[in-house]
């Protein structure tokens, strides 16, 4: 890449992802396709290793593409990757938030007799430390990715009201492609996926612009369902329809988990308003 790359960053926003998935793919097909050849009897290590090799690539392009586009030696602290005493306190407090905010789902939902819990087995512990562990991956990962790259990149092209939608719908969309069927099936989740990405646009912004609260939160949620999902600690009675309760067990594609998600983004969007 040379240094005439900085013209990118006068073109519109659809223009600038575009040409940024692009050089990220031209980096990453031609690895994925052999091992997708080669460990083809093993879907999940496919899975897994080619999509490891997707995101430290995305780390690298990183360096180039703010380096070379926008002039910019350390982005990390531009997304709001910053290591300090406070973003680590903002994400142990989004952590316990959205770990809280999960089983308060739950607990509501046994308190009406929706649900019960149960006797968790002897692995209990392993799955509790399993699921941290996963979770705040999956948060730094896609915090970094939507909530860093691709929010700062809308910032630079678009108002506040458009980017922060823009985002949320660009967080539901990825996260919802799968087969027609299953897209018709499972639609109630997509509202609150879109509803989930608004929530960490605002967190992020009522918080400095720090990504903590947003690696935090949505690690908590993501923390507080392998709990319960994994560990088999809740069975449904039946008594409501699982649009209530959420359609394949997922909290968050029921009319609960909607309800709910409306309050927390209440909650992540009073600093906002407080700032103006």
């Amino acid at each position: 890449m040379k240094n005439n790359l900085t013209i990118i960053a006068n073109y519109p926003v659809p223009l600038r992802l575009g040409i940024f998935i692009i050089f990220l793919l031209i980096l990453w097909l031609p690895v994925a396709i052999p091992l997708y050849w080669l460990l083809q009897d093993d879907p999940n290590l496919t899975t897994i290793v080619t999509m490891a090799i997707l995101y430290l690539e995305f780390i690298g392009l990183l360096f180039i593409w703010n380096r070379k586009v926008y002039k910019i030696k350390f982005w990390w602290r531009d997304y709001g990757l910053v290591f300090t005493r406070k973003n680590g306190i903002e994400l142990l407090n989004g952590l316990t938030l959205g770990l809280f905010f999960t089983f308060g789902l739950f607990i509501i939902e046994a308190i009406f007799g929706w649900v019960k819990f149960v006797q968790p087995d002897d692995n209990f512990t392993r799955i509790i430390f399993e699921g941290l562990l996963s979770a705040l991956g999956i948060g730094l990962a896609e915090e970094l990715f939507f909530r860093g790259w691709l929010l700062e990149e809308l910032k630079k092209g678009y108002s506040r009201n458009i980017f922060v939608v823009t985002n949320g719908l660009i967080f539901a969309i990825l996260h919802f492609i799968k087969p027609i069927g299953e897209v018709i099936r499972t639609f109630p989740q997509f509202p609150a996926l879109f509803l989930l990405g608004v929530t960490l646009v605002w967190a992020k912004m009522g918080h400095s612009n720090r990504l903590g609260i947003c690696i935090g939160l949505h690690g908590g949620l993501v923390w507080g369902y392998y709990i319960i999902n994994v560990g088999q600690i809740v069975n449904y009675t039946g008594q409501v329809s699982t649009l209530v309760t959420g359609i394949d067990n997922n909290p968050l594609a029921g009319i609960m988990g909607l309800i709910g998600l409306s309050l927390l983004s209440l909650l992540m969007r009073i600093p906002n308003n407080l700032r103006k």
